[in-house]
């Protein structure tokens, strides 16, 4: 067999177990290149039991975040039950990717090859924690917000420790005064992980979305025999409802909501104008 096959077979090997290229490789070895045998081999030995766990779904676990020197990176790590994410091996787990991840500026590809304090690259440790525990575990998602042009403010909610929760929102906001409107900062973390904006303002709402609400919105329309033009008007009230709703700028303040976010943010300028660069919230398990 040539190194080409050999490569190919424990590329495969891998696909179909989740075990990492080493362990493969000696499976591939012992059993000559054949795959079944070699998943047989991996089973026998323990190591291949994740893989019977990666049909099942991992929508429980935890968000953590990592704030250094006005840099803040975030990451999900997901288990099955909440009882695993209450287990102290995996939050250890997960302390040590957080650090990573900020390490790799959020980027997953990267994080699953570094090395971690017991030499071994994240992927393998993933596939031995797995192993340990008898869950499916994934590292879903992960992102970095570096201190340019704007300051970065986050909120963590159902906080199990500090820095770690179920929910974690951060904001990046141009034109903050230390020590006179930076608590506006804070604030608004809070309320985008209390109000769920999908995007800052109109403009970021994706197309999609939106001519999808306005199809069920006529359609709900038309079902309950409505004539067209009532329901071109109402169905255009409705999408702009939709749009405030989800948007940062256009929602109600939750600590004052007779005004718009918009509105305190303006109320809060001290030189120039505040602008809302980016934000991002992640709720363990949402959208699995």
């Amino acid at each position: 067999m040539s190194n080409k096959d050999i490569l190919n077979n424990i590329k495969r090997l891998r696909e179909i177990t989740g075990v990492g290229f080493k362990d493969c490789k000696i499976a591939i070895d012992e059993n000559g290149g054949d795959l079944d045998k070699s998943v047989e081999f991996l089973r026998k030995k323990g190591i291949a039991k994740a893989t019977k766990k990666m049909s099942r779904t991992a929508s429980e676990g935890l968000v953590l975040v990592k704030e250094e020197n006005g840099e803040i990176s975030l990451i999900e790590i997901n288990s099955e039950t909440d009882f695993v994410a209450k287990n102290r091996e995996f939050i250890s787990f997960c302390k040590e990717l957080s650090d990573l991840s900020y390490m790799a500026k959020g980027d997953l590809d990267k994080l699953n090859n570094m090395k971690m304090k017991n030499s071994i690259n994240v992927k393998d440790n993933l596939i031995n924690l797995i192993s340990k525990i008898g869950e499916k575990i994934t590292i879903r998602r992960s992102k970095f917000f570096d201190k340019s042009k704007g300051k970065n403010f986050y909120y963590v909610h159902s906080s199990i420790e500090k820095n770690i929760g179920k929910i974690v929102s951060v904001v990046k906001i141009k034109n903050i005064i230390e020590n006179k409107n930076s608590d506006i900062g804070t604030k608004l973390a809070m309320h985008i992980a209390a109000s769920n904006p999908l995007a800052i303002d109109k403009q970021g709402l994706d197309k999609k979305i939106l001519d999808k609400e306005l199809e069920i919105i006529k359609e709900e329309l038309k079902n309950s025999g409505k004539k067209n033009d009532i329901i071109e008007k109402i169905s255009k009230g409705k999408i702009n409802k939709f749009v405030d709703d989800n948007t940062l700028l256009n929602q109600e303040w939750i600590m004052e909501p007779k005004k718009k976010v918009s509105e305190i943010l303006k109320e809060s300028k001290v030189d120039n104008d505040l602008e809302i660069l980016d934000f991002i919230r992640f709720k363990v398990g949402e959208g699995v």
